[in-house]
Parts: structure tokens; sequence; C-alpha cells
């Protein structure tokens, strides 16, 4: 019986989040999502930052009650965390004045258990993710690889029968990730681990093929699922298999078509200067762009192709992309990124004439940095504090947004040599005024 048959462990339905704006506005971050964990099954939660992807994964384990909607655990409504439900986070969370063996165990102190019995749970989970002869360890003579692996023997300690993962190993190194990957398959393909299920966030395109059967693709500004792609290869996935990059192909194409979504939000004439630009350093746009017009691509390539060339994954890829979209630089169809006139342009220029074409750009194609500048160009004195421009922002998007916008175009500002601005006053100044 394959997983698609079986029944449902966690259920999601009618989900919505959303938290308090400085205005006192909501602002949605999810938005009616339903979701079903089945017996049996890995499911991924695949998106960028900020599709609530880890908020989706909170409010299923009970961590965050959501505005709207409900979480049914094995039947009944979940009010809180629950025995049964065990999370992996992003980060260790190890006590640094326990041992590797106190560590284990502190996780099953709210399960009341008896001495003897969370030794023997302890030293079993140990034993399982590989950490016999770590036990009088502590965590700072530990490297990231062997921390994280305490933070699963300690989950696995709880015999979860559902178990949640919060982006585990994104703080891994490439090689330390790839290893604990293939050791947690091995053990769910052995049937060694006590878990039913497994869901898994994470903003790796190719992990979430590698390791789930199930991916929801979620959509961002609020949070939501964009798609439902079942992975149907035998276990182990093969990378090599046509089927394999099928797969991962088809997710690029619709995280694709939400970023030009997106793009097209912002280049709508209302409210366009206060949407988010997307996170992209000078130095990676300018990398995107001299690696795409060198060989073997000569101006165009599949999304994958670069990812795969610059070691990228989906928070640094699209943003990037979606910059040289959004800055008239590439064209982002399909699941391919191809170089504009004006991209070749800016790769075959020195310094100086980048730096004006990219003004161009800018003041052309970024309505909050042509609105920045128009500002500046209106005052008598050629200043501005950023607090004005943080109002404006923030009564569209969250602080973090609007705080990461400002510094993107401040960035992006500085480089074309438009504006200059003061971090210690805190003001944007005409470079006519600075100079």
């Amino acid at each position: 019986m394959n997983a698609g048959t079986k029944e449902s462990v966690l259920d999601v339905r009618g989900v919505s989040m959303a938290f308090d704006k400085p205005s006192g506005e909501p602002l949605r971050v999810l938005d009616n999502v339903d979701m079903s964990l089945r017996e049996g099954e890995i499911l991924g939660l695949l998106g960028r930052s900020g599709s609530g992807k880890s908020t989706l994964l909170r409010i299923a384990g009970g961590l965050m009650h959501p505005v709207s909607g409900e979480v049914r655990y094995r039947g009944a409504p979940l009010d809180g965390p629950a025995e049964g439900i065990a999370i992996v986070f992003q980060t260790f969370a190890l006590f640094p004045w326990l041992t590797v063996f106190e560590n284990v165990a502190a996780g099953l102190d709210a399960l009341g258990l008896s001495r003897a019995e969370t030794e023997r749970r302890t030293r079993a989970a140990l034993d399982l993710i590989g950490l016999d002869g770590f036990e009088s360890a502590y965590p700072r003579e530990l490297s990231g690889g062997m921390r994280q692996r305490v933070g699963f023997a300690r989950a696995t300690a709880a015999q979860p029968i559902v178990l949640l993962m919060d982006e585990p190993f994104s703080a891994l190194d490439v090689l330390t990730a790839e290893t604990l990957r293939t050791d947690l398959l091995d053990l769910w393909s052995g049937h060694q681990l006590p878990t039913k299920s497994i869901l898994l966030v994470t903003h790796n395109i190719e992990e979430a093929v590698i390791m789930c059967d199930r991916i929801l693709v979620l959509a961002s500004n609020p949070g939501r699922i964009a798609v439902e792609i079942p992975v149907t290869l035998p276990r182990p996935h093969d990378r090599l298999e046509p089927a394999f990059q099928n797969i991962v192909d088809e997710i690029y194409s619709t995280l694709t078509s939400r970023s030009l979504e997106s793009i097209g939000a912002h280049r709508q004439p209302h409210g366009a200067a206060m949407q988010p630009l997307p996170h992209a350093s000078i130095n990676r746009i300018s990398g995107f762009i001299e690696t795409l017009s060198a060989p073997p691509y000569l101006g165009h390539a599949p999304l994958a192709t670069i990812a795969d060339a610059l070691s990228l994954q989906v928070d640094n890829l699209f943003p990037t992309a979606e910059a040289l979209h959004l800055l008239a630089f590439a064209e982002l169809t399909g699941k391919e990124l191809k170089l504009t006139a004006a991209g070749r342009v800016f790769a075959q220029s020195d310094t100086n004439a980048r730096k004006l074409l990219f003004r161009e750009h800018l003041l052309r194609f970024v309505p909050l940095a042509a609105h920045i500048h128009r500002i500046l160009d209106e005052r008598e004195d050629h200043q501005a504090p950023r607090v004005r421009f943080e109002a404006e922002l923030e009564d569209h998007l969250t602080r973090q947004d609007a705080d990461r916008t400002l510094r993107v175009v401040t960035a992006w500002g500085r480089y074309a040599e438009l504006f200059a601005y003061d971090d210690k006053t805190r003001r944007f100044i005409s470079i006519r005024s600075w100079e």
C-alpha cells in the first residue's frame, strides 16, 4: 500500500495566520492552507523565505495557533504540543552545559518516564543515530554535523509518530548535510525509526526531491500552496535518472512563474514603490551576468544549471534572478534565464560604464529608487531621514521586509551613485549634496 492510500496522521484545514504590522493592521502570512500528512510518507514543504513554510510547520506542531482553521492530529483537534510529535530545528538548540547524553535525555523530561526508561531510550537513540562514544562530550566539542545528530537523537528518543523538521541540514556544509541526509533516509527506508510520518521544511530543491514522497510548493505574500508534486521514484531517489530531473525542472518552472507574478505586481502603478525588492547584492548580480555571458552559456542557461555552477539554493538563486529580470538585465522565462542586450553590454563594460547603465535601469525600473531620488531632489537640503521611507513601506510590508527592502535599495543606489546614505544620522543624501 503506498502513502497516497494510507490514512492521514496530521491534517491542516483552512489554516490562516497573520501578524500585526506596526500600524496595527494584520499582515497575512498564510492564507487558507489545506494539508495532510499521511502515514508512511515524507512530505516536503518547499518555498522561498517569507512563504510561511516554517510558520506552517510550527502550527502543525502545536507551537503556534492559527487565526483561523484547525489542525487535527490522529483525528483529534490539536491544541498545543502533543505527545507523539517531535521537532528538529535548523539551529542545533542544545544546552551547552549538558553532555550529549544529558541533552538527549532532557527531551524526555515532559513524558514523565522512569529513570530507567529514560536511560534506555536515550542510549537506544544515541546508538541509532551513530553517537556511541560521544555520550560524555559537550556540544562545544562537536562539529556542526554531530550537533545536529544530537538534535535528531533527542527527537527520536521520544519515539514520535510524527517528526517535523525545519530546514535541519541548512546550517551544515554540503558534504556533512549529504551524509546526514543519507543516514536518515537509510534509517527511514530500513524502518528503523519509530516515526510513521515526516514533514520536512526546505528551500533546497534537490533535497526535497531526494527525500520526499510528495512536495508542496508554497507561494508567498501570503503563503499558500501553489502546487502539489508527487515523487513516484523508487527509493533511493537517483539524481541521474531523467525522471528525477523532470521533477526538479517542474519545481523550477513553478517557482519561476511565481517570481514573474511577483515582479508583475511590482510594476503595477498603484503602490509600485512600496513593494519588496529581491534581496540580491551587487556582487551577486554582477557575478550572474558575467557567468551567463561567458562560455559555455553565452547569454542563457537553465536556472538549475546556474544554481549548480554557483552552488546556490532557492533563497539566493531566485532573488538574484528576479533582480536581473526587474532591472531588465535578463529575462526570466520558464525555467531559464536569458541576458538582454543591456545585460550583455553590462558584462562587457568597465566599472564606470556599468555604474552608469545600472543607474539608468535603477531609475527606470525600480520605483522606490526613483521615489527616493525625487524626494531628495525636491528638498532644499537634498536630504531625507530613513524613517520617512520606513513609515511608507511599513504601511504595506512587515517591518522586516521594509528594512530589507531599504537595505537593498540603499546598496543599489550607492553603487549607481544615485544617492548616498549616512548610517550615523540615518539619512539619505543626494550625491551632489554629499560631494
